[in-house]
């Protein structure tokens, strides 16, 4: 009779609203500390994809639901984040992260990279520099960078633990014999502490160089793969290129942002039927106007 009354009381509660609340930043404490321990395995081997549990989030698989596992997990109470869609912050998807991950632990948000504690991105690394007490954490579709050369899984793994990625070169090798340069740009795969190759996707080559001797710790998520990475400050990070041909990052020759003038920022294009650049990143461009 006390057990029936104890079930009623508890259904009771749930029904009145009194039931426990949701966990701090979503996810239950194992859940993650599991991602946690990833992170850690990740750090300790700079490049080498770590697999994690990824769990179910309220955002659609393939829209950044690896890296908003990372930042919910490593998230405190003292953070403040800011996070950016191909550069922008006012981006459906960057809009929608940002309110998730505040709601759902009180912390301040920001558009502002000098005030963050967390940048999550998607496509870009900001053009602000960033310091050794922030994290950046980059959404991840791919993050095999042998999969356009070799799909067998286990090839896979045996190419990684033996370091063998001649497969790799001779794709950039082809690429540079049949288009004149290589033209890889987002995902261009890199050497990281002179031990994997891995892909830096999404960020453009543009952002590769901020990655080698960073001070900051970068992470990388693929929810829908089930990977983590991680390069560590102070990590060597070298793209692949040939001994006779330099790594080049995209440029547009001659042109300059038309809101702030800048011509040593990343630019894409505006749509229109004049051709007309703008920079990638709009919070440095907004703050270089205001200067």
């Amino acid at each position: 009779m006390t057990n029936e009354s104890a079930i009623d009381m508890s259904s009771l509660a749930e029904i009145t609203g009194d039931a426990p609340t949701t966990p701090f930043a979503l996810l239950d404490e194992e859940s993650k500390r599991e991602i946690r321990r990833a992170l850690l395995q990740a750090v300790a081997i700079p490049g080498y994809q770590v697999p994690f549990g990824s769990r179910e989030m309220p955002v659609a698989r393939g829209w950044g639901s690896g890296g908003l596992q990372i930042s919910l997990a490593i998230v405190g109470n003292d953070d403040t984040v800011k996070v950016i869609d191909q550069g922008d912050d006012e981006g459906v998807n960057a809009v929608n992260l940002r309110r998730l991950i505040a709601s759902s632990t009180g912390i301040n948000e920001t558009t502002e990279v000098n005030e963050a504690t967390i940048v999550q991105s998607r496509h870009r690394i900001p053009e602000d520099p960033m310091g050794a007490d922030q994290i950046l954490v980059l959404q991840v579709p791919v993050p095999e960078p042998l999969r356009g050369v070799e799909r067998d899984m286990k090839e896979l793994a045996r190419m990684h633990a033996e370091a063998d990625y001649s497969k790799m070169w001779v794709s950039l090798y082809e690429d540079k014999v049949r288009n004149g340069v290589i033209t890889q740009t987002t995902g261009y795969p890199c050497l990281v502490a002179g031990r994997y190759v891995t892909a830096t996707t999404p960020i453009p080559r543009w952002d590769i160089p901020r990655l080698h001797q960073a001070d900051f710790l970068t992470l990388f998520g693929a929810g829908r793969e089930k990977r983590v990475y991680a390069i560590p400050p102070h990590t060597d990070v070298e793209p692949l290129t040939f001994d006779d041909v330099e790594f080049e990052v995209e440029s547009a020759d001659g042109a300059t942002c038309k809101l702030c003038g800048s011509s040593d920022s990343f630019l894409v294009e505006s749509p229109g039927t004049t051709p007309s650049w703008t920079c990638s990143d709009t919070a440095w461009c907004r703050r270089r106007r205001q200067a």
